[in-house]
């Protein structure tokens, strides 16, 4: 009763105000022929709530214990959520297995086959002077660095490799990571937070995907490599909206869409991000050491000065053939990410000897132009013979080296559509020792994009090779999607 009294002084004072307001000439009521002020009413149905709340529990008695044999029982009958969801009837989930080198040409099954599924763009697997430089890297170093790299995983060759990195792009510094694929999805959630807005392209493959959904920002997509769209997004965005204006805000593109072999407007995109004042990252996994008239990227190829772009990250196992990535910029970018990128800071540094290895590859570059125009003459080459692929069509940028082929008439079905161009790639491989890949996506892709076949252009490959791919893609495809042209 102690702890209900200042709960009936607090009702008593408001009973008095309601009183008065209700205590007026006309506030009656007639129930029953008898006359009722209206101020009695509301003091009636106060006091009824009052008494219903002050005779509530509050608290819920326990429920009374369950049986030993009620408890097995219950675990008899529970069966537990699977780990991963069922494997469709069909799927392929066995993958041709390499037993050498990933070269221009590898060994599959005892057999030499043609290699276009690997991204080997300078050709630089088995170079002897990287392997050299490796060789000696373990000899000093060993094979790992046991530590990530603030915490003793920091060596010297790791300092030479972010050094050469930044020397040979023009920008101020860059970082290392110690996974290439891990780069970008570290990048972006060091940078953008909850409350950021993100414009992306739809076509962005799922290491972007996953970056943007772990940075857990409002992400807005644009319709793929459509720079109308972009701008659109940008100005629906921004237009009257002022909390947009106090806000961090990023475009994500990529430089060479690994979903389409599209090249990314740069220019364009660059212009864009001024006049509405975002910040540009750039993923260039498969334009570094591809691009431009010296291998420098997409802001060369372009002739846009390298500090117009924020954020640029690259995986190196495609043109440098090693592995791990980098993310270069300003010495602000930079710093910021060695205490904030979840790759950076609890992965086990990149092996000494992968870091030799990318030093010794940009060195390569530089010293081997002529590199370039042999690539660049190899997917020339390919773009040519390919034209008139019975049912497939090129969809990808003449100068890239990731040479993508769609379905001219898709069945409906993305499912189908794979499993027609899986078909085409396993016929090519057991009749004509060729090795090609259809751009296989798991379920965590959300990528909308048509799916295709992947060709990988290497400066190490020479005519005959392309003119076999060729004529075995022309030939099985005639006859795998007759149905379909």
């Amino acid at each position: 009763m102690d702890m209900a009294l200042p709960v009936v002084n607090a009702t008593a004072a408001v009973l008095a105000r309601v009183s008065a307001a209700f205590n007026a000439p006309f506030a009656r009521a007639v129930v029953f022929g008898v006359h009722i002020d209206g101020h009695l009413v509301v003091e009636g149905l106060l006091i009824v709530v009052i008494v219903f709340q002050l005779s509530r529990k509050s608290y819920k008695p326990p429920k009374k214990p369950l049986s030993e044999k009620e408890i097995d029982e219950l675990c008899d009958e529970w069966e537990p959520e699977p780990l991963c969801p069922p494997i469709k009837e069909g799927a392929r989930i066995d993958t041709p297995m390499l037993e050498s080198a990933a070269g221009p040409h590898t060994t599959i099954g005892g057999k030499e086959v043609v290699n276009f599924a690997s991204a080997n763009y300078l050709g630089l697997i088995g170079n002897e002077k990287i392997i050299d430089s490796c060789v000696g890297s373990l000899e000093k170093y060993g094979v790992g660095s046991c530590g990530p790299r603030g915490f003793y995983g920091t060596i010297d060759v790791h300092l030479d490799c972010e050094a050469k990195i930044a020397k040979f792009l023009g920008t101020p510094d860059s970082i290392l990571y110690s996974y290439g694929i891990s780069t970008i999805f570290s990048v972006i959630p060091a940078f953008c937070k909850k409350g950021d807005i993100i414009v992306a392209d739809e076509g962005v493959h799922w290491a972007v995907q996953n970056g943007l959904h772990l940075s857990r920002s409002t992400v807005v997509y644009f319709k793929h490599n459509d720079m109308a769209s972009l701008a659109h997004t940008l100005e629906k965005l921004t237009r009257g909206n002022k909390r947009a204006e106090k806000i961090r805000r990023y475009i994500v593109v990529e430089s060479i869409y690994q979903n389409s072999g599209q090249i990314a407007p740069l220019d364009e995109i660059v212009r864009l991000k001024e006049k509405y004042r975002f910040r540009v990252i750039l993923e260039e996994s498969h334009s570094f050491g591809v691009l431009g008239q010296s291998g420098r990227g997409l802001a060369e190829h372009y002739g846009v000065p390298i500090d117009k772009i924020d954020i640029i990250t690259a995986g190196m196992g495609n043109a440098l053939a090693t592995d791990g990535g980098f993310c270069t910029g300003s010495v602000r970018v930079v710093d910021h990410q060695r205490l904030s990128s979840s790759g950076y800071v609890f992965s086990a540094s990149l092996p000494p000897y992968l870091a030799t290895a990318a030093v010794s590859a940009v060195n390569y570059l530089e010293e081997n132009p002529s590199v370039l125009a042999n690539l660049r003459s190899n997917i020339a080459l390919l773009h040519k013979e390919l034209s008139g692929t019975p049912g497939l069509e090129i969809s990808s940028h003449v100068l890239s080296p990731i040479i993508f082929l769609k379905l001219k008439k898709s069945t409906g079905s993305t499912n189908t559509d794979l499993d027609l161009l899986e078909t085409i790639a396993e016929r090519m491989l057991k009749e004509d020792s060729v090795f090609i890949v259809a751009s296989k996506r798991s379920a965590l892709d959300k990528c909308k994009l048509p799916v295709g076949i992947r060709l990988f252009v290497s400066a190490g490959h020479t005519e005959s090779d392309i003119s076999k791919v060729s004529s075995s893609l022309k030939r099985v495809s005639a006859s795998v999607l007759s149905d379909y042209i």
